[in-house]
């Protein structure tokens, strides 16, 4: 009689309770060796699989052959989705959660003492309002920041954690183990869900106030004769690289003494979508005159 596979076993139990019809699956092999140039450097490798093929032996086989090689086996749902990781938690927190509501769909121990746990939310949540909840829980629970996005890795049970410090004296490393595997969505996942809703409305709200506060800006600047972002947009040196633009832009402005807020606006008055959330767009903006003060510190842009 064949000994039971407990790594397919875990993983099965574990895309289970996520309740995801396809999954991307991370490979990350921190000393991956470049075979034309023999370099050594960190790579992830990504799959995307449907349930069925991710619980298939073969597959199952090749994910083994990767851990033992040197890789750690990520998972999370593939597309927007219906979850949110909390990341970095010791075990009475997660006791917290569930005393409180926040019941986890599954937990899994990614190293000794150490956990994370999968929320569900019963509805699938578009990436901003995934992200806000995500920020949100970490807040409330106090977890990994680092780790609340809408699409952020969690471990895959039923494999080592090859992180060099959990290695053992036997030269053996720990594997992350499915603690709880209930696939039940938490009690107050509507209230989250309206919190994180009113977040993203709040810093739309805040962008729009400040693009209109700009465009009807007094014309003090035109009348001191100093240039606007609009002059730089049209200079042809920068070649239409917006991401040049505004840190060209924003260090002509601090070394002229415009108020930070008049910057902000301008650094906003052009689509900054593409960036991500309206935290993302701040996050931006804010660097941007960050690394301007700097270079105008130091007497460029003058």
């Amino acid at each position: 009689m064949s000994k039971p596979d407990f790594t397919k076993i875990a993983v099965q139990k574990q895309v289970e309770a996520m309740g995801c019809a396809t999954f991307e699956v991370g490979m990350f092999n921190p000393q991956y060796q470049d075979k034309q140039t023999g370099e050594i450097g960190e790579r992830m490798e990504l799959r995307t699989w449907s349930k069925d093929t991710l619980l298939k032996d073969e597959t199952i086989g090749h994910l083994k052959l990767k851990n033992m090689k040197g890789c750690n086996i990520y998972i999370r749902p593939a597309g927007e989705h219906r979850l949110t990781l909390v990341d970095d938690l010791k075990g009475a927190t997660v006791d917290q959660m569930k005393a409180t509501g926040f019941q986890p769909a599954a937990v899994v121990e990614t190293s000794p003492n150490n956990y994370q746990a999968w929320l569900k939310h019963g509805q699938e949540l578009p990436k901003d309002v995934s992200t806000a909840a995500a920020r949100l829980c970490a807040e409330k629970f106090e977890a990994d920041h680092g780790s609340a996005d809408w699409r952020h890795f969690g471990r895959l049970a039923g494999f080592t954690n090859r992180k060099p410090k959990y290695q053992m004296e036997s030269g053996h490393f720990p594997f992350v183990k499915l603690r709880e595997h209930s696939g039940q969505e938490y009690d107050h996942r509507k209230e989250l869900i309206q919190q994180a809703e009113g977040v993203i409305a709040q810093e739309r709200a805040t962008e729009q106030q400040r693009r209109e506060a700009w465009q009807n800006r007094p014309a003090a600047q035109e009348r001191q004769g100093l240039k606007t972002i609009d002059d730089f947009r049209h200079d042809g040196r920068y070649g239409g690289d917006n991401t040049r633009v505004d840190l060209a832009y924003a260090t002509y402005a601090v070394s002229h003494g415009v108020p930070s807020h008049e910057i902000e606006g301008a650094l906003a008055s052009r689509d900054l979508s593409h960036k991500g959330s309206p935290k993302r767009q701040q996050e931006y903006i804010d660097r941007t005159i960050g690394k301007a003060t700097e270079r105008a510190r130091g007497g460029v842009g003058r």
